[in-house]
């Protein structure tokens, strides 16, 4: 197995206090095998500009020239991501859907339990995986 090293120190990726993520479930679990390229661009671009609750809203028009799609081939992916069960859609209103939603588990929060910076989030979760 190689050896890793970062290559570019000056441009080494930072979580910026607004950010998105994509589940490495969408490779692992072979989600991503189920749609074509042009379904992917538009799952990325709805991961990116999605609220916390993967959230947005954009017109067709919009969203084909931000994805470089005619509106048919817009159609087509839209559709793809659908019946992948990887976005809910309500003209205008995407959602961005959690891959297993079993997995998803919220504890409760006691009343005297403060909400924690994500910063120390991440850096816990990044301190678990190391």
């Amino acid at each position: 197995m190689p050896v890793k090293r970062v290559l570019c120190p000056e441009r080494l990726r930072r979580v910026p206090a607004s950010f998105s993520w994509i589940d490495h479930r969408l490779v692992r679990d072979k989600h991503i095998r189920r749609c074509s390229a042009q379904a992917l661009a538009l799952y990325l671009f709805l991961v990116t500009v999605g609220d916390a609750e993967g959230l947005s809203y954009y017109s067709d028009r919009l969203l084909a020239g931000w994805v470089s799609l005619d509106e048919a081939s817009l159609a087509r992916s839209r559709r793809e991501l659908l019946e992948a069960k990887l976005v809910a859609y309500e003209r205008p209103l995407y959602q961005v859907l959690a891959l297993d939603p079993q997995a998803v588990h919220m504890p409760e929060r006691t009343p005297q339990a403060a909400p924690l910076p994500l910063g120390q989030i991440l850096a816990t979760m990044m301190e678990k995986r190391a």
